[in-house]
């Protein structure tokens, strides 16, 4: 897979080594010259262009590209960036980064941005989801299915501690993907009877998280 990641940052760095650690071809831009550090990252591709100038991706061979990566401290550029790589070449997939939580909700599909990462939204969820019991923890939002993974931990007042997960009437269309339980990851099966703290991750749609939290949780939120 061919990706570009415009914005050669510590963040665009970072996630050039996780991608070529993977296999993937990564070529890294950046507009500053100070940015462009190829003993950095040595088997990327660099180039010293502005990621919002459309000769620049041509220069870049973004037709080329599987995913973009709009990974620059400015929300403007990854959105320029994004509406760029979708509508004048095409690109499968684009991935915004949000560097100010009151301009997440332009990342979207009318922007050119399938997903967006929010990295304040993702440290709230992760400090929500360390200390919360009973609460549903929005981790991630999946732009093109209107869904989010989201995460709750049972409380021990759940009606469903010690039910089998195949037993549970969880809403229409809501995923229970993973369980983890004492520092362990199990794939639930039906017969799997849920315990007392159990962290719960699921793939849910936006309009059925509150019935989600009021059926696992309703002491605390009126189901």
């Amino acid at each position: 897979m061919r990706v570009a990641i415009a914005g050669a940052g510590a963040v665009g760095r970072s996630i050039a080594r996780e991608l070529i650690t993977n296999g993937h071809e990564v070529l890294l831009i950046d507009k500053n010259p100070g940015s462009i550090k190829p003993e950095r990252v040595a088997d990327a591709e660099w180039l010293l262009a502005d990621a919002c100038e459309l000769s620049s991706l041509e220069e870049a061979r973004l037709d080329n590209c599987d995913v973009v990566i709009a990974a620059t401290g400015d929300d403007k550029a990854n959105l320029v960036c994004s509406l760029l790589a979708k509508t004048e070449f095409g690109v499968p997939r684009t991935v915004g980064r949000v560097n100010h939580p009151n301009n997440e909700w332009l990342f979207t599909e009318a922007w050119g941005v399938d997903v967006n990462v929010s990295t304040p939204r993702i440290m709230s969820a992760l400090v929500e989801e360390a200390v919360t019991v009973g609460d549903l923890v929005r981790l991630f939002t999946f732009r093109q299915g209107q869904a989010n993974l989201v995460e709750i931990t049972l409380p021990a007042d759940s009606p469903y501690v010690g039910q089998p997960t195949g037993l549970v009437p969880f809403p229409e269309n809501c995923a229970l993907v993973t369980l983890l339980r004492d520092g362990q990851v199990y794939v639930p099966t039906p017969e799997q009877p849920l315990e007392q703290g159990d962290e719960l991750l699921f793939v849910v749609p936006t309009e059925k998280e509150d019935e989600l939290e009021r059926l696992l949780a309703p002491t605390s939120h009126g189901g």
